[in-house]
């Protein structure tokens, strides 16, 4: 009981589970997911929608207000919804579920993503043996952009009973071997970092650091995903200086990246997810990504989780450690063959306050842990 590794998702593959329009990448499967590619055709549409018993071909005919060709370079612009038929679809044995979710470097861009299956009810839910075609509904909210057919924009992950750790049981993994070092290598310096309810309560880091955090700029041209591709974060980003008082207002539904306070360790035995954060403790959303492979952070004393910060409706004060967001663990069917880190080529191995991998950081050559 749990999700499903790299070594199982290869089995999915190689028994028809999961059917492919293209061979198969060579990073696709990853140490408990699988990279879901965009198709050759996106459709700019009228508005969102979930097709519940209606096939979203049928909904398409009347949501759709033109098609864009994405075996060439194309563009998506901002503000508007596309659908994007995925090269990949499924034929789950029963009992076999799946989640999806965008990939870290599509949440760092403000870019959202949800997956819809034929005549589903939920964004990003796939029910137990689903067979059919998968769609990625894709909005970006900051930057027009450049993709391409091919494209991973999103991962899905696969399970036939999900298995989350108790709180007791985190505090005796904790105990054992850290799940979380604050600051100075300490297991609880920040009072707001701790487990609680089934989870790790993690802050925000406001201080310490020549640049703290980053805003995304609305003037910015066309972001270019295209393999191969980078651009310059100034172009794109405005750099948020430490504050002189160690606290920060956020404007109304500007999007910002910040880094938590504490350095977080996943065992290779574990994954971890980031929860939705509750209103009640301020309204902003906190993540648009938040799943951490098996390994994240255990080459050392961990690696600093980028927070995905939107706040909504009024300006929103935050100050150095406060509380903004939650992760929770859940066990692996079994530890994958290739754990997260360097030797698989993940891209944000020993990451501290760390743009998406689409850009060259030229605000400082290397922005400290």
């Amino acid at each position: 009981m749990g999700t499903l590794s790299d070594c199982q998702i290869r089995g999915l593959v190689e028994e028809g589970s999961v059917l492919s329009d293209a061979p198969w990448g060579a990073r696709q499967v990853q140490p408990s997911s699988l990279d879901l590619r965009l198709g050759p055709t996106a459709y700019r549409l009228r508005s969102s929608f979930l097709p519940l018993s209606t096939p979203v071909s049928d909904i398409l005919q009347d949501l759709s207000l033109y098609s864009v060709d994405l075996r060439t370079s194309a563009h998506l612009e901002r503000g508007a919804v596309y659908l994007v038929p995925l090269m990949e679809t499924l034929n789950l044995p029963p009992g076999l579920s799946a989640k999806a979710n965008p990939k870290s470097s599509t949440g760092r861009l403000d870019v959202f993503t949800r997956v819809i299956t034929e005549t589903g009810d939920r964004f990003d839910d796939i029910s137990s043996g689903y067979s059919g075609r998968l769609y990625l509904e894709v909005f970006s909210r900051s930057f027009s952009l450049r993709v391409s057919q091919g494209l991973a924009l999103c991962q899905v992950r696969f399970f036939e009973k999900r298995h989350f750790l108790s709180e007791e049981t985190l505090l005796d993994r904790h105990r054992q071997s850290p799940l979380f070092f604050s600051e100075g290598g300490s297991c609880g310096e920040n009072p707001y970092d701790r487990i609680t309810e089934g989870a790790l309560y993690l802050g925000v880091k406001l201080t310490g650091m020549p640049i703290i955090g980053f805003r995304a700029r609305h003037d910015a041209g066309i972001l270019s995903l295209v393999p191969g591709d980078q651009q310059r974060a100034t172009e794109f980003w405005e750099a948020i200086p430490s504050p002189s008082k160690g606290e920060l207002v956020l404007e109304p539904e500007k999007f910002y990246l910040f880094a938590s306070s504490a350095k977080i360790r996943v065992p290779i035995d574990l994954a971890a997810e980031m929860l939705p954060f509750d209103a009640a403790a301020g309204e902003i959303r906190t993540h648009y990504a938040g799943f951490f492979d098996p390994g994240f952070g255990m080459s050392g004393e961990g690696a600093r989780g980028v927070l995905e910060v939107r706040p909504h409706d009024v300006p929103f004060r935050i100050v150095d450690g406060q509380p903004v967001f939650k992760l929770r663990y859940e066990k692996m069917e079994r530890e994958p063959d290739l754990p997260y880190g360097a030797a698989i080529g993940s891209n944000y191995t020993h990451q501290g306050l760390n743009l998406s991998r689409y850009f060259i950081n030229d605000f400082f050559e290397q922005v400290p842990l």
